[in-house]
């Protein structure tokens, strides 16, 4: 009787050592590649000097001080981009995403392919097709001329239509794939319910189908928000020094100008805002899904 005890015991043990195991290599990536990588930039954020003559622990926040002072124009072009980008890819993808979901049964991988046919090109050479794509004597500017919606001398290339069409491009897919994730786990059973009740469409959707889609919006919003608040590529690529974002002023500061603190303090900031932005939004419009 005692030995099944203790071996019961031991069972017991092991099952509860499980999931510390499971979470083990996770927990360890995390520590090397970003808390130690995190503590270091923090450091380096508070220090003086230069790369000839050494930086040093001053603990001076002057570099976090000037993101509100000297880049304000850059912190606001970020933050209205990566909402711009949000919100359109949101417009776009939404309407994609339920039409896959819904009405391509047959056809539905295939859909699924295409939005993902465009991430075996990489980023970079996507961002340069844009520059083909919007390039002055283009298709879509001399379209836009013939229908009267650019001027005789317009042009998008280069201007901050440019940048959101880019970003929108570049992250459609992690707005879209979220969506439609959570589009599909819906029982059908439940939209024949609300019609079986006389609902109207618009009442079905907007009483069942966009609830039980809120967890895919909020993750598609938040893949595309975080990024694009980032991004420095589509502003070197497809804008001009008038849209530079912090992620231009980041790039110059350490590879550039070679100044670290500066560089790791603007890093700082710009993640506490898009932090604080976040769990603001989370908690606004979040589902308890995402809370718990």
């Amino acid at each position: 009787m005692t030995t099944r005890t203790d071996a019961a015991d031991k069972a017991d043990r092991r099952r509860r050592r499980v999931p510390y195991l499971l979470l083990a290599p996770g927990m360890l990536w995390l520590l090397l590649f970003y808390v130690i990588p995190m503590f270091g930039l923090a450091i380096t954020s508070l220090q003086e000097g230069s790369l000839e003559q050494g930086y040093t622990f001053t603990g001076n926040i002057g570099s976090y001080v000037s993101v509100f002072t000297t880049y304000l124009p850059q912190l606001r072009n970020s933050l209205m981009f990566a909402l711009g980008a949000t919100v359109i890819g949101l417009l776009v993808g939404y309407p994609l995403a339920y039409a896959i979901a819904f009405y391509t049964s047959r056809w539905k991988s295939l859909f699924l392919l295409m939005i993902l046919v465009p991430f075996l090109v990489p980023f970079l050479l996507r961002t340069l097709a844009w520059r083909v794509i919007l390039a002055d004597q283009g298709v879509v500017v001399s379209a836009l001329k013939t229908v009267g919606l650019l001027g005789e001398n317009g042009r998008l290339l280069s201007t901050g239509w440019a940048i959101l069409a880019g970003l929108v491009y570049n992250y459609l897919a992690f707005m879209t794939l979220p969506i439609y994730v959570s589009l599909d786990k819906i029982e059908p059973s439940l939209l024949e319910a609300a019609n079986d009740l006389y609902a109207t469409p618009w009442t079905a959707f907007r009483k069942v189908t966009l609830p039980m889609s809120m967890p895919g919006i909020i993750s598609g919003t938040l893949l595309t928000f975080i990024p694009a608040a980032g991004d420095y590529v589509n502003v070197e690529l497809l804008g001009n020094r008038n849209w530079t974002m912090m992620g231009n002023v980041i790039q110059s500061k350490f590879l550039v100008i070679i100044d670290y603190p500066a560089a790791a303090a603007i890093s700082f900031t710009l993640m506490a805002i898009i932090v604080t932005v976040v769990v603001i939004y989370v908690r606004r419009v979040g589902t308890e899904e995402l809370l718990t």
